[in-house]
């Protein structure tokens, strides 16, 4: 299933995207689109059970706003330096453990919705991502086959990142992560069983139309069920995480002097195969 919350912001309703591209409202199944729900084995059986009979009223696309497509984030857990591709470009040693960071919920915007640049921001990067999202309760897994066992859907997100902030400021990446509007999600999550391999996932990423990424998951240093399991030995993962995969070549700070970082006006799109494409306007906040 590919699930989505639309309309204004703070006032998303929760919708399907059907197979032959209508979207539906479920606002009669369930209250809305987040970790409670997906951990509702029978409530997610009520809705494919709406969705087999036809029964799901369609909703008017015209003027309405995609939102992101999973409310009441716990946290979000970031993967750093997480594709052979990016290592090769960054003359950076692969790591040998995942490089891990945190985003609070609060950065988390629609896929549409403007991005800020924070006030005297020189060097605002873009970053697409697969975003995987926590459907179980899950404690110090033992292996990649129970750490998939716990995935309850996944996402295109855009990891963006203030890169002065991030390396030049002192302390951890945090600065560099957390400004408001900086982890624009969706358009939709999609349930587990929409994407058979999360390892064979093309990922791209346009500024101002000329493509700057474009690789597939594959070249994950650490694939998805590595990242889940590693990450459930240093902290308890709960339903309606979201755990941001890496982001592969191709992003600003690893482009020759001077480097393009983002200003007002441009405007970045990305997609990740089934999963969707976002479209942001970068504007000063």
């Amino acid at each position: 299933m590919k699930l989505l919350r639309v309309g204004p912001a703070g006032a998303e309703r929760p919708a399907l995207l059907d197979e032959d591209g209508t979207l539906r409202d479920l606002s009669a199944l369930v209250p809305d689109i987040d970790g409670a729900l997906l951990a509702d084995g029978a409530a997610l059986a009520r809705i494919r059970a709406a969705v087999g009979a036809r029964i799901l009223p369609a909703l008017d696309t015209t003027g309405l706003r995609s939102g992101p497509p999973l409310n009441r984030i716990g946290k979000i857990v970031g993967v750093g330096l997480n594709y052979r591709g990016l290592a090769a470009e960054t003359r950076s040693v692969i790591p040998s453990e995942p490089v891990l960071f945190l985003k609070a919920a609060d950065t988390v915007a629609g896929p549409d919705d403007s991005v800020l640049i924070p006030w005297g921001s020189e060097k605002t990067d873009w970053e697409v991502e697969l975003g995987v999202v926590i459907g179980r309760t899950a404690r110090r897994l033992e292996s990649e086959k129970a750490a998939m066992g716990v995935v309850g859907g996944y996402l295109t997100a855009h990891d963006v990142s203030e890169r002065e902030y991030q390396f030049d400021r002192g302390g951890a990446w945090v600065k560099g992560k957390n400004y408001e509007t900086f982890t624009p999600l969706g358009p939709w999550l999609a349930t587990p069983e929409e994407i058979p391999d999360p390892q064979a996932l093309r990922l791209r990423l346009w500024v101002n139309g000329e493509l700057k990424q474009d690789e597939t998951t594959a070249d994950q240093i650490f694939p998805v069920g590595e990242v889940i399991r590693y990450v459930s030995r240093f902290m308890t993962l709960y339903p309606g995480d979201v755990i941001l995969t890496g982001t592969p070549a191709g992003v600003a700070l690893s482009c020759p002097e001077p480097k393009p970082y983002l200003r007002a006006g441009d405007v970045v799109e990305l997609e990740i195969e089934g999963l969707g494409r976002q479209r942001q306007v970068f504007k000063d906040a």
